[in-house]
């Protein structure tokens, strides 16, 4: 197991089906978020959320990933200013750190 909170990641950006408000996420990629839920979970804040520093290029910014029962793994929002600043489109792979927090 890591010694670090830091995990440089790769997935795809998508959009949350059927939803008035466009919402953007990756889904932690499950290996790295089974991790996180051994390290880290006994640390979750309310709705179990994990609260977060996340780069994508040169854009960095602290917000929290949830959980996601059906990937076993969890969910990382993506703000629309650091869509439009980095250029992410839904279905493109994103490179991304997430360190946690807790």
């Amino acid at each position: 197991m890591r010694k670090t909170n830091r995990y440089a990641l790769r997935a795809e950006l998508w959009i949350y089906p059927g939803s008035v408000a466009a919402w953007h996420f990756i889904t932690v990629p499950k290996k790295a978020g089974i991790e996180i839920r051994e390290r880290f979970g006994a640390k979750a804040r309310g709705w179990r959320s994990l609260p977060v520093a996340v780069t994508i290029g040169a854009t960095r910014w602290k917000t929290s990933i949830f959980p996601d029962s059906k990937a076993g793994s969890y969910l990382l929002p993506i703000k629309a200013a650091v869509r439009k600043k980095e250029k992410l489109m839904e279905g493109k792979a994103v490179k991304f750190t997430l360190e946690i927090l807790a």
